[in-house]
């Protein structure tokens, strides 16, 4: 299967059985690192729906809104799970196009509550 969009230090894969959003990051530095994992929903109804939980749990690190990151424009939402990994929650409102490297889209995974280490960004 080719990616779905690719460029020389990222590649996301778009499968649809199963239902499953893969993104593999190069620009790390790391050898075998987990960037960050998301879940992504239909709609901005679902990201509500998500925020309302998040807060509820006292979890919701970040909200961004009409973003353009990882050549999409989304609204996301972040939080971290009881053993570090951060998560976001998104929607795409539409694909951009694919030029670039990734680190020129400006993604940025916020850091993590206590970390050690700065945040991953793209730029």
């Amino acid at each position: 299967m080719s990616p779905q969009k690719q460029v020389a230090d990222y590649a996301k894969f778009d499968l649809k059985t199963p239902a499953l959003n893969f993104s593999l990051v190069s620009s790390t530095g790391e050898v075998s690192a987990v960037d960050h994992l998301g879940i992504e929903v239909e709609t901005v109804e679902d990201i509500a729906e998500w925020k309302a939980r998040l807060q509820r749990e006292g979890i919701l690190q970040k909200v961004e809104d009409n973003i353009a990151c990882c050549f999409a424009r989304q609204d996301k939402l972040w939080f971290t799970d009881p053993d570090g990994n951060a998560w976001e929650i998104f929607t795409v409102h539409e694909q951009l196009a694919v030029t670039g490297s990734l680190r020129q889209t400006g993604c940025c995974v916020p850091k993590n509550t206590g970390a050690h280490e700065p945040a991953t960004c793209g730029a």
